[in-house]
């Protein structure tokens, strides 16, 4: 390999919108949207309707995010954090109808939907368990989505049965376990405590170097980051973020299919 060749590292951040139940968060989502590169917007499962989707999908479109779907439990009360004990097909058909909710909303907008990541429980169930994980992979092949999922997870491997373009996330925000799993939000050390250990831990992760743990160190792969809108300091750790990775001559850009 010539070695002046200067191999660039390029990252997606990302940040869960749609989501907001008062002014404040509203206003947070809508200055997260002017610093991320893509977005997942709730679709009706845990939260949103066609009127919050309508005026997320315009301010991303107008600051050239990217957008997804974000869809989840049908779970308002518990924002989709709770496991429900539900059938395979009733969960695969509310999952249609919330991607159907938002295409129609950006359609009429003519702004392209680009990926679909799962919300909450779902997200973590289907990290783990082979049949959700389908469900989510067949879903983004009949849409044409990126999937987006942890590393190395059953979510991934649905993708790759499928051949579905998958876009393995790291959380800047959030604390890991030695499995490469996140700490459970209702344990110590779920949420990362100081906005600088959050931008540090964005840059490792994006270069692929170790992290700190609970009970050691982890090196995991990411093609996308996401910041919550919904944790403490939501902007600020994402302007810290961005300026650290991009101080650390790491391009931020969607990650979408070319």
């Amino acid at each position: 390999m010539n070695k002046n060749v200067v191999i660039k590292t390029v990252i997606d951040l990302n940040a869960d919108v749609g989501e907001y139940a008062d002014e404040d968060a509203r206003r947070v989502e809508a200055e997260l949207l002017t610093i991320v590169s893509s977005c997942s917007i709730a679709c009706g499962g845990h939260a949103g309707d066609a009127e919050t989707m309508l005026v997320t999908a315009r301010l991303a479109n107008e600051n050239g995010v990217a957008i997804g779907a974000h869809p989840s439990y049908p779970d308002r009360e518990g924002f989709g954090r709770r496991a429900l004990k539900i059938s395979v097909p009733t969960l695969k058909s509310s999952l249609e109808k919330q991607i159907e909710t938002l295409l129609g909303v950006l359609v009429e907008e003519h702004i392209p939907l680009r990926h679909l990541k799962l919300h909450g429980a779902l997200y973590n169930i289907a990290a783990r368990h082979e049949d959700m994980a389908s469900v989510a992979a067949a879903l983004a092949r009949t849409y044409d989505l990126v999937l987006f999922g942890p590393p190395d997870s059953s979510l991934e491997r649905a993708a790759n049965r499928v051949n579905v373009l998958f876009a393995a996330e790291g959380f800047i925000d959030r604390g890991y376990l030695a499995d490469g799993s996140l700490i459970p939000r209702d344990e110590p050390g779920a949420i990362i405590d100081t906005i600088k250990a959050r931008a540090k831990q964005a840059v490792a992760i994006a270069k692929g170097e170790t992290i700190t743990v609970t009970d050691g160190v982890i090196k995991l792969t990411a093609n996308t980051l996401c910041i919550h809108s919904d944790s403490p300091d939501a902007i600020e750790t994402a302007r810290a973020a961005r300026t650290a990775l991009e101080a650390s001559a790491i391009t931020i850009r969607p990650f979408c299919k070319s």
